[in-house]
């Protein structure tokens, strides 16, 4: 190699050394990062820490070790959740000399009695980061642990243990874990734990469990007539006690609404359920796992949705109501009060705020426990099952019904005016038995294997180039004379802003596709502010949907399988392929699968994964959305420099750049 290869090389390396390379250590990560692991730092962050610190108190009580758990809430925005469990281990852990059980379990991330199954058949934590994610993000920490008769505390500040383990005495009437934390100004702000939050959240998990009893206290100077300073929860019926409660006062389908619970085999876990169909209702979802919460649902939720809809069809043919085969889910589902609760050994979630359950076996399990239960509930009163099939069955002629009539007016649009639809629009015949989609697909290549990968029934494809215009900063005009924007409206057909009629929609959905990369991510914004702004109907009457193409490609050997991003990727290396030499391949974009991917993972309605994009029926959070739309997506550029600098600790710079 000739010496002068790198001769005009600078011979300084600047400011990248040894030295630039950080290591943390103990906790700090929690505190640089907390969006990794509570998602943020906003009010829901703050409560996410103490539903962490009462989840593991419902951990004890659920694995038959407690049973009360004291939920209490002081001035100085302070929390303390103790339950009469086993108490915290305090002796001396063996892979860390010198140090409690109880301070390793604290202030070490990944350590926690949830790991093997032993201590916890089920339980809402599992990855040994919660309550040392508690500790790092507070001020000051205090942790007593009573067992063996003795009485043991702890202290910690921003996730640094204060000092040794102490022995505080004999206590022969006490046992179990308290803890009690203040969330870190530093981290929070002036955030405060909001009491009816707090109050909801302790007397939801007592409906979840029905062998724990849970007391609730507060500051006299933090109640009101909606949350008192003191209240005992305990409900022997479990989530039918919460339902009842829900519907009481209200006109229902049936009389007597469908609940129940059931194990499954093999000590797999378990599952409670309680649904009432109300007259004239918009309903609501409760979806649990292990007394967790998770919002978005999941598995369960679909196992629960496909036993209903098959049980309900399989009713229908019993009686003689053959056009019943045509129920969906969401005939089923709509309007009705739903809570489903279950209990699964090694849960898997969505992320670590366990907002979404991903467990494969969740699915199967649910459906096969309230399948039977649902059968007899239908079979054993006649006229009751009659009653509920009528109802879903009406819901299901008004579907068909409006499906019809946008089948005619899209029909007579297409016939009617050709030349004025989108010359790039690939429409579909509407002849098919599911629902008509439009797929609005980032670029020509994507929409060249977009139109390939389509079932050309029910599938219409409308490639855009690039990031179209931001209708939040731009004046009415610039919107108008946007072609691509001309483009969308037209093709949808039913028109924007004051003159937007979501029944001449003329596609059951509309499912935005675009590259799973940062760019892609960026046009999927633009284009949800555009329906947003331009078409809020269509977005709160549930038409708007995100598809998720995956990231990678894994083989080996003959297997093959997608994901969805690096964590997605990390999972299946170590399940899937664990042990085997695997090659990952990265798609650079739609355009680069072939047709028959692009359909098996992103497009056909059995094996995609769409996530829907809905607005809160709640007048104030879509005031609130509406004001982050404004500053993050308005003309101000001061709004969105101001967000980056006060949320920039929230996001993890290698991550964003990979």
């Amino acid at each position: 190699m000739p010496d002068d290869l790198f001769a005009d090389t600078p011979a300084s390396s600047g400011d990248y050394d040894a030295s630039s390379i950080e290591v943390l250590e103990g906790l700090e990560p929690v505190r640089r990062r907390p969006g990794m692991y509570i998602g943020g730092t906003d009010d829901r962050a703050l409560h996410h820490l103490a539903a962490e610190v009462i989840d593991n108190a419902m951990d004890e009580a659920v694995a038959g070790h407690a049973t009360r758990i004291e939920v209490s809430l002081d001035e100085g925005n302070r929390l303390t959740v103790a339950d009469n469990g086993r108490g915290i281990p305090v002796a001396e852990h063996p892979k860390f000399p010198g140090k409690s059980t109880l301070e390793v379990i604290l202030s070490t991330l990944h350590s926690g009695g949830k790991f093997s199954g032993k201590a916890y058949a089920t339980s809402g934590g599992l990855h040994g980061v919660g309550v040392s994610v508690v500790n790092a993000l507070s001020s000051h920490t205090r942790v007593e642990v009573a067992r063996d008769r003795q009485l043991y505390a702890q202290d910690f500040a921003r996730g640094v243990t204060l000092g040794p383990i102490q022995t505080l005495g004999p206590t022969p009437n006490r046992r179990g874990t308290t803890v009690s934390f203040t969330p870190d100004t530093e981290i929070f702000g002036d955030r405060q734990f909001a009491p009816k939050r707090l109050f909801t959240l302790a007397r939801s998990k007592a409906y979840l469990y029905a062998g724990v009893e849970i007391r609730w206290k507060c500051a006299p100077s933090l109640s009101s007539e909606d949350v008192p300073a003191e209240a005992v929860f305990k409900f022997p019926g479990g989530l039918a006690d919460h339902l009842a409660e829900q519907v009481a006062g209200r006109e229902c389908v049936t009389s007597q609404p469908f609940t129940g619970t059931q194990d499954f085999p093999d000590e797999q876990g378990r599952a409670e359920w309680a649904i009432a169909w109300p007259l004239w209702s918009d309903g609501s979802f409760s979806w649990y796992c292990n007394t967790v919460p998770t919002p978005d649902g999941g598995t369960h939720e679909q196992g629960l949705r496909s036993a209903l809809t098959r049980g309900l069809r399989a009713f229908g043919e019993l009686t003689g109501q053959k056009k019943a085969r045509e129920l969906t889910a969401d005939d089923v589902m709509t309007g009705a009060e739903v809570m489903l609760s279950v209990f699964i050994r090694d849960p898997q979630f969505q992320s670590q705020t366990k907002d979404r359950l991903t467990s494969p076996e969740a699915a199967r399990l649910v459906e096969n426990a309230v399948r039977d239960h649902f059968d007899h509930y239908l079979t054993d009163n006649m006229e009751r099952g009659r009653a509920l099939l009528g109802a879903v069955m009406e819901r299901m002629d008004e579907r068909l019904k409006r499906k019809a009539d946008r089948e005619i007016k899209r029909k007579t649009a297409t016939n009617a005016r050709k030349v004025r639809l989108p010359g790039k629009l690939t429409d579909c015949s509407g002849e098919g038995s599911g629902e008509t989609e439009l797929f609005i697909v980032e670029g020509d290549s994507a929409g060249g294997s977009a139109k390939q990968a389509r079932d050309r029934k029910t599938q219409a494809i409308l490639p855009i180039r690039g990031k179209i215009l931001n209708v939040a900063s731009a004046s009415s005009d610039k919107i108008r004379a946007n072609t691509e924007i001309a483009d969308l409206i037209l093709a949808l057909g039913c028109g924007s802003r004051k003159d937007c009629n979501a029944d001449a929609l003329r596609y059951d959905r509309i499912v935005i596709m675009t590259d799973a990369d940062v760019d892609g991510a960026h046009i999927a914004t633009l284009l949800m502010t555009f329906f947003f702004q331009e078409m809020p109907d269509i977005v709160r009457r549930g038409h708007l949907f995100l598809a998720q193409p995956p990231l990678y490609r894994l083989t080996a050997g003959k297997e093959s399988a997608y994901a969805r991003d690096d964590a997605h990727r990390a999972e299946l290396e170590a399940t899937q392929f664990k042990g085997r030499k695997v090659e990952v391949s990265r798609f650079k974009g739609l355009g680069e699968m072939n047709p028959q991917q692009l359909r098996e993972t992103t497009m056909s309605p059995q094996s995609r994964s769409l996530v829907r994009i809905t607005l809160p029926p709640e007048h104030e959070q879509r005031h609130a959305i509406k004001e982050l739309v404004d500053q993050l997506m308005g003309r101000n550029p001061e709004h969105r420099f101001n967000f980056i600098q006060n949320n920039a600790a929230e996001f993890d710079r290698e991550k964003i750049d990979a």
